[in-house]
């Protein structure tokens, strides 16, 4: 395997997750008995860029395909998160009833329904089209497909150029990344910005966040990598923001090399530096990633077996990508998590896979009342424990397994 940006070949393991199917294959009660599809979780590092990848076992259009179940809308606080977005860069840039926001991986038009109610053009590409269909209902015109160079052609000479280009969690998504950035070079606008907002790898090494890992992330990025990325495409960062979401992501700002419009900010030095301090810069830095996720899982087992042991009921939260890395690479199952809810109906009454753990709705959990819900998006850890407040009447406890296992 070669490095997807400098084609060096890759020789560094990261981490090893061993096989797992993919993370939003979902199964309905009639393919429990039929076989599993799995594929291998080993990320590597590149020690000529520092970009840490995952090869392109499962290819992206079977992952990102039209039974795809992740809608963006069941997330209140990622809804808000949106807004505030919105509002945001309606201040700084002052885009009007003039200028065309188009977003990349724009799902069910979680974030682009804002910029229609200030009366702002928008566009959305979206590969699925179960949830571009949903955008539509919206009002949210959408292009169901995937975005490079030849789509990027395409909309530029239909006159259909971003004043801003944005793409929420979806950098770290394409497998060939310079195919992504080098389209977003061709649809922005000459005096175009755009703002891409993605996991940062310094976080995910830091605290121990392993269960970010799974197949429909191809890359896991530092804001070095991707700045040395975006500048071999012409486009330059002028800006950077370490953002709370996903248990630390940066929004990075970025334009074309020749717009002298904006300043580079001091963030982008500032940034850099951090990383350089870090060791980021050093193969080192990444070395016994594996040890730390090792820990963690033989917690989860251990406080589960536990719990089993003494007839407690554990019941889980969240049927999230990140949780059934962490379930499938702990090994558990449906006998030591006795069911998990998830708000989003695409998910209710079926079954985790690999783990089989079946999937209800909030009601169910009330009616079982159980010990211990286990927090699988442990990032929402704040809204799912609000939400939930209720489980504290019969004693109920909330455990959240990352960065280390707590139980509050």
């Amino acid at each position: 395997m070669n490095c997807r940006f400098c084609n060096t070949e890759l020789h560094h393991v990261f981490i090893d997750l061993f096989n797992s199917p993919a993370s939003n294959s979902f199964l309905k009660a009639g393919e429990l008995n039929e076989p599993e599809t799995f594929f291998p979780l080993k990320v590597y590092t590149c020690h000529r860029c520092f970009l840490v990848q995952l090869d392109e076992y499962k290819k992206s259009d079977a992952i990102f395909n039209s039974d795809y179940v992740y809608f963006s809308s069941y997330s209140s606080s990622w809804l808000q998160h949106a807004k505030a977005y919105t509002d945001l860069m309606l201040r700084r840039f002052g885009y009007n009833s003039q200028s065309l926001v188009v977003e990349l991986a724009s799902n069910d038009g979680y974030l682009l329904q804002y910029f229609k109610e200030m009366g702002v053009p928008v566009l959305g590409v979206e590969p699925t089209a179960n949830t571009a269909a949903v955008a539509e209902t919206k009002g949210i015109a959408s292009v169901v497909d995937f975005f490079g160079v030849r789509l990027a052609k395409q909309l530029a000479a239909e006159g259909k150029q971003a004043d801003l280009l944005l793409g929420n969690n979806v950098l770290a998504h394409v497998p060939d990344i310079l195919d992504f950035v080098g389209g977003m070079k061709i649809l922005l606008k000459p005096k175009g910005v755009v703002t891409m907002e993605f996991p940062h790898l310094m976080q995910l090494v830091d605290n121990n966040q392993f269960d970010t890992i799974y197949h429909e992330h191809f890359s896991y990025l530092s804001f070095t990598t991707v700045r040395a990325i975006f500048s071999s495409l012409g486009l330059e960062l002028f800006d950077v923001e370490e953002l709370p979401t996903h248990g630390g992501s940066l929004r990075i700002y970025a334009k074309h090399r020749e717009d002298n419009s904006k300043a580079i900010e001091s963030t982008v030095d500032a940034l850099l530096n951090k990383e350089a301090a870090k060791g980021m810069g050093d193969l080192a830095y990444y070395n016994n990633f594996q040890q730390k996720a090792l820990a963690i899982k033989l917690d989860v087992l251990q406080f589960l077996l536990t719990q089993k042991k003494a007839r407690k009921k554990v019941v889980a939260y969240g049927a999230a990508a990140k949780g059934n890395t962490l379930l499938n690479y702990c090994g558990v199952k449906s006998d030591l998590i006795d069911f998990v809810v998830d708000a989003n109906p695409h998910k209710q009454n079926k079954f985790l896979p690999a783990s089989h753990i079946p999937v209800f709705n909030e009601a169910f959990l009330k009616s079982e009342r159980p010990d211990f819900v286990f927090i699988l998006p442990w990032n929402l850890k704040n809204e799912i424990t609000a939400q939930l407040h209720y489980i504290r009447e019969w004693d109920g406890q909330f455990v959240v397994p990352i960065p280390t296992l707590q139980i509050i």
